[in-house]
């Protein structure tokens, strides 16, 4: 479990981390949300202990960062954002020394690396230099050190930044597979991220905590929660589907010509403008139930237009 109560930490003229309390427990995937500058990094480095709050505490599994720090430490895997490494030495090599930072010899060493680079796919490129291969192999070696000693936590500090869409889905597949039994937390402003991975969102502006909960309920603050957006063949009657019980409004998406029926809170409208299609024989090539969109949802809680 990780337990943090008041953290804060000022510099000279900005407090960037301003008064954070939350509990994490296992097998939670929690994604720290914010845009740029909101003060994601630096509590990344104080609940690993890279850097001291100026108030507040942190628990890692019943030890305390700042007065056990070295206890802590041992039960986070840490990835640090832009997962540096040593360009020059091999994969193999790397992975061995982190191994022995860590305090493992001989067989154990040998045993810690050949786990971790099967964990995260390395075989094919475990001899080449680290400075030759893709962002995304990078990345994995980056997960590679972050899991070699086997820690209750990992904390990943913007891992897929800069990956292409494939490099993303295969960094996600391997987070996933290594959340099922850790603590895992995730710090982002890639908004996709909190669908594709997570069971649970924080949300922080400008140092301070705005939202804690579910992918879902983010989801659902948004006004497209339960929207229906469809592209018909021919124009539609907007009355009709103007007056189906639950509609709050139309929107036209002027780029791809398609129609997006808003719901109003709470409502779920797709059986009923699904129901008028059939009735009205209307020709639609494309019909959706939205989610809800987090990029709306993100920038009216960082802009404060949402309680």
């Amino acid at each position: 479990m990780i337990k943090v109560a008041h953290l804060t930490k000022r510099f000279v003229q900005q407090v960037a981390v301003d008064d954070l309390s939350f509990t994490i427990e296992p097998g939670e995937v929690v994604g720290f949300l914010g845009p740029n500058g909101a003060g994601k990094s630096t509590t990344m480095k104080m609940l690993t202990g890279f850097l001291q709050p100026c108030e507040g505490s942190v628990s890692i599994c019943g030890f305390d960062i700042g007065k056990q720090t070295l206890q802590a430490q041992r039960q986070i895997g840490y990835l640090p954002e832009g997962a540096p490494c040593y360009g020059d030495m091999t994969v193999a090599d790397f992975l061995s020394f982190i191994a022995q930072i860590r305090g493992y010899r001989g067989r154990e060493l040998k045993q810690r690396v050949a786990r971790a680079v099967a964990l995260v796919e390395l075989e094919q490129v475990v001899e080449q230099s680290i400075d030759t291969l893709s962002k995304g192999f990078k990345r994995r070696v980056g997960l590679a050190q972050a899991v070699l000693h086997e820690p209750k936590v990992l904390i990943l500090d913007e891992p897929t930044d800069g990956l292409d869409p494939n490099q993303k889905h295969q960094v996600r597949k391997l987070i996933k597979s290594l959340a099922v039994d850790r603590i895992v937390i995730i710090s982002t402003h890639i908004l996709e991220e909190v669908s594709a991975l997570c069971t649970r969102a924080m949300l922080i502006s400008q140092g301070r905590l705005l939202v804690d909960e579910t992918p879902y309920a983010l989801h659902s603050r948004s006004r497209y929660h339960q929207a229906v957006t469809l592209l018909a063949e021919q124009p539609l009657d907007r009355q009709l589907l103007q007056t189906l019980p639950g509609v709050l409004g139309l929107e036209d998406n002027p780029l791809d010509g398609s129609l997006t029926i808003l719901a109003e809170p709470g409502q779920v409208i797709f059986p009923a403008v699904n129901q008028l299609i059939h009735a009205q024989g209307w020709q639609v090539r494309e019909l959706e139930v939205e989610r809800g969109r987090l990029d709306e949802v993100f920038r009216s809680l960082t802009r404060g237009d949402v309680a």
